[in-house]
């Protein structure tokens, strides 16, 4: 390993998973499966990690002794779900985070701000199943607060969800983003979500949901701002 210790050797050999995972490990950088790990994966990289995860899946398929090679259905299964995976449902671990423009708060708006519910797509760490749900925001800027653009909140809840994860840690990764990019004086997330681990699989509870939520500065210390965002979303 060279001194400023980034892995050397020959990038043919090495699967380009072990070379990503590599400069994680170098760079004392976490990688579980809720991080977004964008920055330590070069050009071009994307399209080999495909390639590598067709080829994985390809084995697992066998593995589970489906006969790819004559039933035409699951022939190119393998791919489609690599490319589903690192290009759709997993995204937001393998690029950066969507521009977000902010801009100062010139009218000095301080009143109630709602925006949802915006509808969002993940997966459970625990088994890979789908959580599709809604997402309602409650912010209360202050007159040094930035503001982003409407549309920007979708985007990087979309961003954040686009992993495998469990749902507690998945809305206070959203409200340490929003509360670092906006400064407000309160902020509010709250997230309801239907589980496919439960309904697809083990108690196959087909009604059951998860509803949780976060509650920062004012949100927390104001009970009736509080019970305004709360009456407010469930309109």
């Amino acid at each position: 390993m060279s001194a400023n210790l980034t892995p050397q050797y020959n990038s043919v050999a090495i699967p380009v998973s072990q070379r990503i995972r590599d400069r994680l490990i170098a760079s004392k950088t976490r990688f579980h499966a809720n991080d977004n790990i964008a920055a330590h994966i070069r050009e071009g990289e994307l399209n080999e990690l495909l390639e590598e995860v067709s080829t994985r899946l390809q084995g697992v398929l066998e593995s589970l002794v489906i006969d790819t090679a004559s039933d035409h259905n699951t022939r190119d299964t393998g791919r489609r779900v690599a490319k589903m995976f690192i290009n759709e449902v997993f995204s937001g671990r393998y690029v950066p985070m969507p521009a977000v423009t902010e801009f100062p708060n010139a009218a000095q708006l301080n009143e109630l701000m709602i925006i949802g519910p915006v509808t969002v797509r993940s997966s459970c760490s625990h088994h890979l199943c789908p959580v599709i749900g809604k997402i309602w925001i409650g912010v209360m800027p202050n007159e040094h607060s930035n503001l982003i653009g409407l549309s920007k909140f979708a985007r990087i809840a979309n961003w954040i969800m686009s992993r495998p994860q469990i749902q507690e840690e998945a809305v206070v990764q959203l409200a340490d983003l929003l509360q670092e990019k906006m400064q407000p004086d309160g902020l509010a997330v709250v997230m309801e979500a239907d589980h496919f681990c439960m309904q697809w699989r083990g108690v196959k509870d087909m009604d059951a949901q998860m509803v949780n939520s976060v509650m920062r500065g004012s949100f927390l210390k104001d009970p009736a701002l509080r019970r305004e965002f709360l009456s407010l979303i469930k309109r």
